[in-house]
């Protein structure tokens, strides 16, 4: 058939035929079937059938006319010619070979699948798209469920004029593609019902700072438009790459979206809004082992097309299979030069403080943003939008781009890191947070705020206009150094960021503040509930455990995803986590904490570290904390992750609490695992042959050794001036502890304040030949360029 082209005829050089879309569902149907990725079958109307409806209906010169002098950044004169540019396409007349092919191989297409009314998905698939300079993501009309003869050759003239929505104009435009050199194929592909199961989108590298060793899912129950459009706030899902390719299931993150509505199958409508139950909402719409499946799929993908992918995918209700709909590369990461040898940074004057924070969401991009805000509901409002406001909706699509792009930036209720509004947002470089769930009832129209997007995965908008500064940083001149820099990372959303910095790794990994960020329990509230104990909080701590089974499951899993975080971010170097650390009045602030501390006069030096693991009254958390730390090494295969023992003061409770670890199958050695202590007690440098036949080696906790070397609490401001980590007491420990380490030929580090605060601690273990020194992010270029000319 002339203009009829099935699957299984086309490959991805076809483009020009049957456009993008299309052509990439026929390169996976032929060739990536066998090895696990399953693609519904379909057939695509081709390029030339486009061309004859438009020359048969006498349509070009209309159009012309009606493109000629086009104000895309006009809102209004771009609605009124894109309407009756549409109008003009929809009252056209398919010629009456294109109709007899289509229903001939609609017919076909329904033997194959054993029905008479087959349900078909039909897409639009342009000749510019999918390029990889170009996304054109969401120009054109997609349609669900469509069922009959009469119904499929409705919707194909639709796809037709979609080609000309406001939005594709508008993308062509100001890309410089020429309207008339750019045709649509379109696509009908057999439906995945998955109304009762799951669909999504899903790309083969974080969306956010272009790290190309993650595959991110987004799901939501229902058909998958809502996802796309940005109408639901969804699942959200990371897959380790390098260790999911050696066959093991390195999930290390996993967030549950509100996802309050889904979108199924409707006979008469086609398809239908439903609220979801609240069972839904308070489940992930995946399981685990459908999370790896479709990483594997994507992985499959990405090595067949050599490029980095955007994916989307849904879950047949009834057979329970995966199936890739649609595949295309990605356009904003794949474009920007890697092996970079500057840095850009978006950096705060002075940083916002949290009684300034009005909304939260997801962050799209790394920037900072700020303005007046402007509520705009429907783009009919628009003409009340000027330069430079920051734009406040519900959901945007693609048609909002032209707004978008005057914004210096865009803020949602709705909408995940993978809908088209997303992606548009980091095309144009506008820093942007979506899933906010409330942002247009608690921003108010002319209201002053700032936007940032520069932290990590979450995004804030504070009161206000706060001053901040773009931080470039060449690298250019920074040479490799003898003695090991490593960062001090504590929160795992901004894991990937400084990953970028130089750096061999990571010293410090502080499992306290994962805790606080990710659990916000206290762990024996935690153990008690999971005992069916009563527990004070325990209806806000039930309210933290939704979607997984039960709080020992909660607390396991979540730990373990906040470490599998840090450690996948700077793999294969080495990651350093310190189990944890809080002080008893620290865990008291926790949810539930009240019941399990008692209150000491200085916790600095009370039940904490190591006395505190091996004690009746935390053991158990203390097991479950290395479950997770199991978990990581053993499930994901993050074999880069070394553990260390904060505040032990006796070689007895070193042995106490190895034991413990042993016990739950974390044993030194075993798959190159190394345990560590923190060097911050007077008796560890004193002893410091005999905690070395315990442990592997050491890391300075200086801020520690300080206060106990000289008899000062460091949270009294009474006695400030006496702490100083460059007092000469200090610093004989220091280079005591150095040389036993070096004696016994074990690792020794530091990880304290002293090297961050100080070039001259810095310069000091250098010279006596420390391994390895642990900074902060802020401070790691300006120690780096230090260590070059110490070492130079």
């Amino acid at each position: 058939m002339k203009y009829i082209r099935f699957f299984d005829e086309i490959s991805i050089d076809d483009i020009s035929i049957v456009g993008g879309k299309n052509a990439s569902l026929g390169e996976m149907y032929k060739n990536l079937q066998k090895s696990g990725v399953k693609v519904p079958n379909g057939f695509a109307i081709t390029s030339e059938a486009y061309w004859l409806y438009i020359k048969e209906n006498k349509l070009k010169n209309k159009l012309k006319e009606l493109l000629e002098n086009i104000d895309i950044k006009d809102m209004k004169c771009l609605e009124e010619k894109g309407l009756k540019i549409r109008t003009l396409i929809l009252k056209g007349k398919l010629p009456k070979i294109i109709e007899d092919q289509i229903l001939k191989a609609t017919k076909k297409l329904s033997k194959q699948y054993k029905t008479k009314n087959i349900d078909v998905a039909i897409r639009s698939s342009a000749t510019a798209e999918d390029l990889p300079n170009a996304s054109f993501a969401g120009q054109q009309d997609s349609f669900l469920n469509v069922r009959g003869d009469k119904e499929i050759l409705k919707y194909v003239r639709k796809c037709f004029a979609s080609l000309f929505t406001n939005r594709a104009i508008s993308y062509r435009q100001s890309r410089g593609f020429e309207h008339f050199k750019v045709a649509l194929s379109v696509g009908i592909q057999k439906m995945v019902k998955s109304d009762d199961a799951s669909s999504g989108i899903m790309f083969t590298l974080d969306t956010e700072n272009g790290c190309d060793d993650i595959v991110m899912i987004n799901s939501t129950f229902g058909l998958g438009e809502y996802i796309v459009g940005g109408k639901v706030n969804p699942d959200e899902f990371y897959v380790f790459k390098p260790t999911l390719k050696k066959g093991y299931n390195p999930i290390i993150s996993k967030e549950l979206g509100t996802k309050k509505k889904k979108l199924i199958y409707c006979d008469k409508k086609r398809t239908k809004n439903l609220k979801t139950t609240k069972k839904e909402r308070e489940s992930f719409s995946l399981s685990d082992e459908d999370v790896i499946n479709l990483a594997n799929q994507a992985l499959k993908i990405e090595e067949h097309y050599l490029k980095h992918m955007d994916i989307e995918w849904a879950k047949d209700s009834l057979s329970n299979e995966l199936f890739i709909v649609q595949a295309r590369p990605e356009t904003v990461h794949s474009q920007k030069k890697k092996n970079t040898l500057s840095l850009e940074n978006y950096i705060f004057e002075n940083e916002p403080l949290k009684k300034d924070v009005l909304v939260k969401g997801n962050a799209i991009g790394q920037k900072i943003g700020s303005g007046i805000v402007k509520n705009i509901a429907k783009l009919s409002q628009a003409k009340k939008f000027e330069e430079g406001d920051i734009l406040v909706t519900n959901t945007t699509d693609p048609d909002w781009e032209p707004l978008m792009k005057k914004a210096s930036a865009v803020i949602t209720n709705s909408g995940g890191r993978t809908c088209h509004a997303a992606i548009i947002a980091r095309e144009i470089g506008v820093p942007t947070i979506v899933g906010t769930k409330n942002a247009t009832q608690l921003l108010r129209n002319d209201q002053k705020i700032t936007v940032n997007c520069s932290f990590g995965q979450e995004g804030y908008v504070y009161s206000g206009i706060h001053k901040f500064c773009i931080e470039k940083t060449d690298l250019k001149d920074l040479k490799e150094t003898k003695t090991n820099l490593l960062l001090n990372v504590g929160n795992p959303q901004k894991a990937f960021s400084f990953a970028k910095l130089p750096n061999k790794g990571v010293g410090l990994a502080r499992m306290e503040f994962i805790i606080n960020n990710y659990i916000k329990a206290h762990p024996m509230a935690l153990y008690n509930m999971y005992k069916n104990k009563k527990v004070k909080d325990s209806k806000k701590i039930e309210n933290l455990i939704i979607g997984y089974k039960n709080p020992k499951d909660f607390f396991v899993n979540r730990l373990a995803l906040g470490i599998s975080m840090i450690a996948a971010a700077f793999y294969p170097k080495p990651v350093i986590v310190r189990t944890s650390d809080f002080k008893s009045n620290e865990y008291k602030n926790m949810m539930g904490g009240l019941a399990f501390e008692k209150d000491e006069e200085n916790p600095m030096i009370g039940f904490r570290g190591a006395s505190r693991y091996y004690s009746k009254e935390y053991k158990k958390a203390f097991e479950w904390e290395c479950e997770a730390l199991k978990k990581v090494r053993d499930e994901m295969n993050l074999t880069n992750m070394k553990i260390m023992i904060p505040f032990v003061r006796t070689p007895k409770e070193a042995k106490e609490v190895v034991k413990i670890m042993e016990g739950k199958g974390l044993i030194q050695g075993k798959n190159g695992l190394e345990v560590y202590a923190m060097c911050e007690i007077p008796s560890n440098v004193i002893l410091a042959d005999k905690f070395l036949k315990i442990f592997d080696g050491y890391s300075i906790g200086s801020n520690d050794l300080t206060q106990l070397t000289l008899g000062v609490d460091r949270d009294s401001s009474l006695i400030a001036h006496v702490f100083d980590e460059r007092d000469e007491a200090v610093k004989r420990f220091l280079k005591s502890v150095i040389k036993e380490c070096k004696k016994q030929n074990k690792y020794i580090g530091i990880c304290g304040q002293a090297p961050s605060d100080y070039p001259e601690i810095t310069e000091f273990l250098v010279k006596v030949g420390i391994d390895s020194i642990s900074l902060n992010p802020d401070s790691i270029i300006q120690m780096w360029q230090l260590v070059n000319e110490l070492e130079g």
